[in-house]
């Protein structure tokens, strides 16, 4: 198992890592609203390259964020979605979501 977390890899990119799931998905839901709420840039990119393994929290968080970014009227964009995020994203029919 690996560690989740979400942090501010560089200006405007968050990176999503580790295990998205139920244990991890409360605390990285905090720290990703405040990671956006403290982004001075108007794009951020949710990179999710980093992500070892998500359930249906992981593509559930990454809604959230979506969400507080679009309220903090910020454009965005996804990327590197491993392919179980993908598969579930496809499940619901988000992809013109995701697409930013």
């Amino acid at each position: 198992m690996s560690e989740a977390a979400v942090t501010m890899a560089e200006p405007g990119v968050m990176r999503l890592a580790g295990e998205l799931d139920y244990r991890s998905g409360p605390s990285l839901r905090k720290q990703g609203k405040g990671l956006i709420a403290g982004c001075a840039e108007a794009q951020l990119v949710f990179d999710c390259s980093a992500v070892s393994r998500s359930t249906s929290v992981g593509l559930s968080l990454l809604l959230a964020f979506i969400r507080d970014a679009q309220a903090a009227g910020k454009a965005y964009s996804v990327r590197g979605m491993p392919e179980d995020m993908r598969e579930i994203a496809e499940v619901y029919d988000l992809d013109e979501v995701l697409a930013g």
